[in-house]
């Protein structure tokens, strides 16, 4: 469900990452490596939010360089910050998101964002939420529609202890059929998720 083959990425004379590669078709993946060492810009990579120099991405098996409509809707995308328009309220954004995905809120999402907490918040802007309920927001929108992939840059950055408890059941369920991707830099988080941690150097060497 996620493959990416020969991907570099450079600014200027830098070279951020050089020929990565790897694939998987279920389960959870940390890539766990040292800061600056480009796991971010990886996972925008990924996203389709950033274009690399060279290789190419599949998800769900459609080439996010050739179709990348149909790659982006297969996908779900948790940046670091979680940022979306200040005054779309967590409904709103929901309902885009459902949107996009020729999808609706169904009762499971709803149910998620409970257990997340967020009843009370998904009548506020997101300009007036914190940084954890933000992330917790985004990661509400991994169960709406059928998303085959979950790209998520510290998950659980931000997050108490009953949010952790959460995002780990999810990711554990969302594995089963799904690919999940993230980075972290908590290994007990990584274990609780029971994911195979990685790191750039496997990626250098893995075959594609």
């Amino acid at each position: 469900m996620l493959r990416f083959d020969n991907l570099c990425k450079r600014y200027g004379e830098r070279t951020v990452f050089y020929g990565l590669h790897y694939s998987a078709s279920t389960g959870c993946v940390a890539l766990n490596d040292e800061s600056g060492s480009g796991k971010s810009t990886l996972l925008a990579v990924l996203a389709g939010e950033i274009e690399p120099d060279a290789g190419e991405v599949w998800i769900g098996g459609h080439s996010l360089r050739t179709i990348p409509h149909a790659a982006k809707s297969a996908l779900t995308y948790i940046p670091e910050d979680c940022l979306t328009f200040p005054l779309e309220t967590g409904r709103e954004f929901l309902e885009r998101v459902a949107a996009q995905r020729n999808a609706t809120l169904e009762p499971y999402t709803l149910e998620l964002a409970k257990r997340f907490g967020l009843t009370s918040h998904l009548e506020k802007r997101f300009e007036q939420m914190s940084f954890g309920t933000r992330k917790k927001m985004f990661l509400t929108a991994t169960s709406v529609g059928a998303p085959t992939v979950v790209i998520a840059d510290e998950p659980a950055g931000g997050l108490d202890a009953a949010a952790r408890a959460v995002l780990v059941d999810l990711f554990k369920e969302l594995g089963k059929q799904r690919v999940v991707f993230f980075t972290s830099y908590d290994a007990a988080f990584t274990q609780a998720c029971e994911a195979k941690s990685i790191s750039f150097a496997d990626l250098a060497t893995a075959s594609p």
